[in-house]
C-alpha cells in the first residue's frame, strides 16, 4: 500500500458514516501491523536487539519477542 492509499484511508476515518470510518481503521490497522513486521525483520537483520526494538515500540522485550520471534520470520534467530 502506498502513501496515497494510506492517506485516503486516514481521511476516510473522518467520514460522516461511522461504518466507513471503522472500515478504514480496520484496513489501517492491518497495514500498520504488516509494516511493523517488515521493519522489525529489517531491524533484526541489521543487528538490532530485541530490547532496542522493544524500546522504540514502547513495549517490553518479552512482548515484541513473543509477537515476532515465534512467527519464524528470522530463520531461527532469536
Amino acid at each position: 500500500m502506498d502513501v496515497e492509499q494510506l492517506t485516503e484511508l486516514a481521511v476516510s476515518t473522518a467520514d460522516h458514516d461511522p461504518l466507513v470510518g471503522l472500515g478504514a481503521v480496520a484496513k489501517l490497522r492491518a497495514e500498520t501491523e504488516r509494516i511493523e513486521a517488515v521493519l522489525v525483520r529489517r531491524a533484526r537483520n541489521n543487528g538490532a536487539t530485541w530490547p532496542q526494538i522493544a524500546a522504540v515500540l514502547g513495549v517490553s522485550k518479552q512482548a515484541v519477542h513473543k509477537k515476532y520471534a515465534a512467527r519464524g520470520l528470522f530463520g531461527g534467530r532469536s
